[in-house]
């Protein structure tokens, strides 16, 4: 866990300027918000990566593949 001005992020990685979010079911009804906080975040140099909860407990090595591969991604420029 970690913050960034007034949002609580689920995970932050500062060395890599990443921020990883797991939503669960309620987070569909805050689309609108969460894409505000992404841009935010973007905006500061983060690159921001997003997974339902079902995707974390359902097929953990996709995420983790989507993590391995935007760390070994250089960030835009």
């Amino acid at each position: 866990m970690g913050y960034f001005g007034n949002y609580i992020l689920d995970f932050v990685c500062l060395e890599k300027m990443l921020v990883i979010e797991v939503d669960g079911g309620q987070h569909g009804e805050n689309m609108e918000r969460d894409k505000a906080r992404a841009a935010r975040l973007s905006a500061a140099g983060f690159r921001v990566l997003r997974f339902w909860d079902n995707e974390v407990l359902g097929d953990i090595e996709a995420v983790k593949e989507s993590i391995w591969r935007i760390l070994h991604t250089p960030p835009p420029s």
